[in-house]
């Protein structure tokens, strides 16, 4: 099988990738042998893409499958709208007669919209919800609301529920394309990624049918320019990767050319730009330069006008410290008051004060 497109070759050699189913087959059938008190027997077969780069916009690309890749014991999960003017119980039966009515008989469960809100609100709940189905559908009608209800680890363990139109006529159809195709996810975080294709159960011709159809699915699908799968290998989820495709070296010559061609148009889109620039500076200056051209006289004579000095501006220095204010009021001087004049002693003061030292001068007489 080749796929042939723009600078996208990818060819698969038929009779390896049955090679490679056959001997996955053989090592699951041996570990289920050992491990034979298990009840489910079969396990998931699934593709491993790694790419030569990182896409830089995510994308889900949902790919049929011409043998269904789900045995018949995985369950399936439905989630419906709230008709009007019934109770949770009467949609829940409302919406399995009509999926009898159409031929779906996958969809082993049913669950309105407010049993959800109700009896799934508790994180165990949540869980056990989680563990007990293997695919989750709903109603395109509540796709918007549920994100809210389910919460993350339904988007962890990728099994967040899958949009239905249940009011469409081609309805058995649309469910049986959702419950046996599959989908990959091309995330903008890796260059790796994984897409379920099969189980044990099936034939080695079964297998390798589903595995081209994949491959020419994503090939048409992707969003990248040049050449992208790099490497392809086929594994289940406890066995080593067997490699079925693996891309040629002239792939790495590709890549840098296609690195060169962006380097070219992005250097040629600057020059482009400076070039619009100068012509625009351009056709400001030329209406200022004829007004420069000299001026015509009455007298014949063409006199250039003089170019004006511009006077240079000096930056002023601002002073680091205020200068101080001379004191402007003077404190008025107060004049000493004159002292009065001292009266002369006369004879009789100086008798009176002798007389005053002479008492304070008595000796007491001593008492023997």
């Amino acid at each position: 099988m080749a796929v042939n497109m723009e600078n996208k070759d990818v060819v698969l050699d038929r009779a390896q990738v049955k090679k490679a189913v056959q001997a996955l087959q053989a090592f699951l059938k041996t570990k289920s042998t050992k491990d034979s008190l298990l009840l489910d027997e079969t396990q998931q077969i699934s593709l491993l893409f790694t790419l030569w780069k990182i896409p830089k916009t995510a994308q889900t690309i949902r790919i049929p499958l011409p043998h269904g890749q789900r045995s018949d014991t995985d369950e399936v999960c439905l989630f419906t709208r709230d008709e009007p003017n019934m109770t949770p119980d009467q949609t829940q039966r409302f919406y399995k007669k009509l999926l009898e009515q159409r031929g779906v008989t996958c969809i082993s469960e049913v669950i309105p919209f407010k049993t959800l809100k109700k009896e799934y609100k508790p994180y165990e709940a949540k869980r056990r919800l989680l563990g007990n189905f293997d695919l989750f559908l709903s109603d395109d009608r509540i796709r918007r609301l549920l994100p809210s209800h389910i919460g993350k680890h339904f988007y962890e363990r990728k099994k967040e529920p899958l949009c239905v139109d249940l009011q469409s006529k081609n309805l058995a159809r649309d469910v049986q394309r959702l419950v046996q195709g599959t989908t990959l996810k091309v995330t903008n975080k890796g260059s790796c990624c994984m897409a379920r294709v099969a189980h044990s159960g099936m034939t080695a011709d079964e297998v390798t049918e589903n595995i081209e159809a994949t491959v020419l699915t994503v090939m048409e699908k992707m969003r990248t320019k040049g050449p992208m799968i790099k490497i392809i290998h086929l594994k289940s989820q406890n066995s080593v990767a067997l490699p079925i495709y693996t891309s040629d070296l002239s792939h790495l010559t590709l890549i840098e050319e296609m690195k060169k061609k962006t380097k070219r148009g992005q250097k040629e889109k600057a020059a482009k730009k400076n070039k619009e620039t100068e012509d625009k500076q351009a056709d400001t200056e030329e209406p200022n330069n004829e007004k420069n051209k000299a001026v015509p006289r009455d007298d014949g004579k063409e006199e250039e006008d003089e170019e004006e000095e511009i006077p240079q501006l000096v930056p002023m220095e601002t002073p680091t410290k205020k200068p101080k204010l001379e004191k402007t009021v003077k404190k008025k001087t107060l004049k000493k008051a004159p002292k009065p004049p001292v009266a002369p002693k006369t004879k009789t003061a100086n008798r009176l004060g002798k007389k005053s030292d002479a008492t304070v001068k008595r000796k007491v007489p001593k008492v023997k």
